[in-house]
């Protein structure tokens, strides 16, 4: 019997391997295929997944691993992006290397998520999620406003000219030659971007299995049987603030210096109810699930006008329903069913399925 476990778990770690290899192998084909065969706009999609999912996993430490409800986690990108669009950009004419500036997003980002948390401490459900409501809009009006009498954002009229990005001395913002191969900008920010949310998969599932990690799911569950039981549940909330804002504040820095261009309208209270339906949508804690979720809710408004702009052409010969309009009211609709039918989500993790079925 012990050498037939061993060797099937062999064969487990092989298969595993396999896949692994295959995932690697497709991620890196991706942007290349995707390129050649629908064109430069759908890589562009590609990052901007990957961007959420970064996000993502920012919001699900605090969220998904906290239990702390964050409808103002969008203020930490505009921290981040800003502070990259103002020390790296002909604003106040300052051109730092990028690399320098990604820390310093992470730290001002972090920072904010402690001056959130801390006036929050006392606060659970729906009065936490007011509240951060309140921080993201009040960041974002900030920087709408910040521009007199001293200007400082540029106001409503945003920043451009924002510096791109160098690896290895090879500016992210122009195309790269290597042989036939032609890689442009939009596919150079891909790999970026995917070795930092391979990165960011690492922490968090560093983070889920230490002491910390536990520490949060038990506030989680009950913060004064956690109390109880000897954790700090001031400073652990503080640190899931101040670790999903780092994740926010890196994801900032990288929109502004892939966009060249940053303004206020890009730190709307939608985007943070975006971020937080990729989170409970995939599966609140469950790495893999907010990393569907995030796929998902990026990759489906497009595929939607790519399909329902033609189709409404073809039947009615002109645009009867916005859009945009019909994107909402089909992702409200899915967001209600998933509600109903899936609450733990589309891939939630083993300890969320068991949770739920345990309580009905």
């Amino acid at each position: 019997m012990n050498a037939i476990s061993r060797r099937l778990r062999q064969g487990g770690l092989v298969n595993q391997r396999i896949t692994l290899l295959l995932l690697v192998v497709f991620a890196l084909a991706a942007p290349i295929l995707v390129g050649s065969l629908l064109g430069p706009y759908w890589v562009r999609i590609l990052d901007f997944c990957l961007l959420y999912a970064l996000l993502a996993l920012g919001l699900n430490i605090v969220v998904g691993y906290a239990g702390l409800l964050d409808l103002g986690y969008i203020a930490f990108y505009a921290v981040g992006a800003y502070v990259f669009a103002l020390l790296a950009s002909p604003h106040f004419d300052l051109h730092w290397s990028g690399w320098m500036i990604l820390p310093l997003a992470a730290i001002a980002a972090s920072f904010a998520g402690v001056l959130l948390g801390t006036p929050t401490l006392r606060l659970r459900g729906d009065y936490l999620a007011i509240v951060t409501l309140g921080f993201g809009e009040i960041v974002r009006l900030f920087m709408n406003n910040l521009d007199r009498p001293i200007n400082i954002t540029n106001g409503p009229q945003g920043i451009s000219g924002i510096d791109p990005l160098s690896v290895a001395g090879v500016s992210l913002g122009g195309s790269l030659h290597l042989g036939s191969l032609t890689l442009s900008s939009a596919q150079l920010y891909f790999y970026l971007l995917l070795a930092l949310v391979v990165l960011a998969i690492v922490l968090c599932r560093r983070l889920e299995t230490s002491r910390i990690g536990r520490a949060w799911v038990a506030i989680r569950e009950d913060e004064i049987a956690a109390q109880a039981m000897g954790i700090n549940t001031r400073n652990m909330k503080l640190l899931a603030f101040a670790m999903g804002a780092v994740f926010g504040g890196v994801g900032g820095a990288l929109f502004a210096s892939f966009q060249g261009f940053v303004s206020p309208e890009s730190f709307t209270l939608m985007e943070s109810v975006m971020v937080l339906c990729m989170v409970v949508l995939g599966g609140m804690g469950h790495i893999p699930g907010v990393l569907l979720g995030a796929v998902l809710l990026t990759l489906t408004p497009e595929l939607l006008r790519e399909v329902i702009n033609p189709l409404q052409r073809e039947l009615f010969g002109r645009m009867v329903v916005d859009p945009e309009n019909l994107r909402m009211l089909l992702f409200g609709v899915a967001m209600v069913a998933i509600m109903l039918y899936r609450p733990a989500g589309l891939w939630p993790s083993r300890r969320r399925q068991q949770e739920l079925s345990h309580d009905e």
